[in-house]
């Protein structure tokens, strides 16, 4: 086992986070804890307004804890400035949302190389690796398509492409499925597990559709400010 493999992707322990509410404070999470490995896909369900939106936040670097840690591999990051932070994000991070939010004015294979070249990659290895990301989850024949010129589903895939490019630690996938059709939203899912496991990064996928929640390794809610496993 390698020692990326030997700990978790994220870890979160003891996380605290509250937003001032009139003259009080809305505690929103009550030292939470919850560990994802690599390789592992783990479905966030819960309710709107229990705080599924800010632990998404607390694992990209997005918000700052007001208590507790969050590792990313073995980094600290709670205390870590911004420029760390961002830093964190664009090499270790990979982010998939329920709209695919490429830019339009460039084909799907531009789309993938631009996070490359902003890490520092050299443009024909960013282009290599674009190309086999596309290929890989089926778009090999769409490179050159601007994102009008594709459908939802291609679009997802190549936001997809887009979020694993820099090949990072975690993908956090916030409703990634949620403005597709049942059988679109199958086919995107199938795609997303498919990098996953060929990458072996750990991935946390907040979804509404228990059934893509079932298949995913576990499920996990939050409940009175806590993390909690589900059957």
């Amino acid at each position: 086992m390698s020692p990326a493999q030997s700990q978790p992707a994220l870890y979160l322990s003891k996380v605290e986070r509250r937003y001032p509410q009139g003259e009080s404070f809305l505690e929103v999470l009550r030292g939470a804890d919850l560990a994802i490995w690599p390789g592992e896909i783990v479905a966030l369900v819960a309710p709107s307004g229990t705080g599924k939106s800010t632990l998404l936040h607390l694992a990209g670097l997005l918000e700052k804890p007001d208590g507790g840690e969050v590792f990313v591999g073995s980094k600290q990051t709670a205390a870590m400035n911004d420029q760390d932070r961002t830093r964190v994000r664009r090499e270790e991070l990979g982010f998939v949302y329920q709209f695919h939010h490429l830019l339009p004015e460039f084909s799907a294979l531009e789309n993938v190389v631009i996070p490359q070249l902003i890490r520092g990659l050299p443009k024909g290895e960013a282009q290599d690796r674009a190309k086999q990301l596309l290929t890989f989850l089926g778009l090999g024949k769409r490179l050159d398509h601007r994102p009008g010129e594709l459908s939802g589903g291609e679009q997802q895939r190549v936001a997809i492409a887009r979020a694993v490019a820099n090949a990072p630690r975690l993908l956090l996938a916030d409703e990634p499925t949620g403005n597709l059709d049942p059988h679109t939203a199958d086919r995107v899912f199938q795609t997303l597990v498919a990098i996953v496991r060929a990458s072996k990064l750990a991935a946390l996928i907040a979804t509404h559709n228990m059934d893509l929640a079932a298949r995913m390794d576990r499920r996990v809610t939050i409940r009175d400010g806590l993390i909690v496993q589900l059957p």
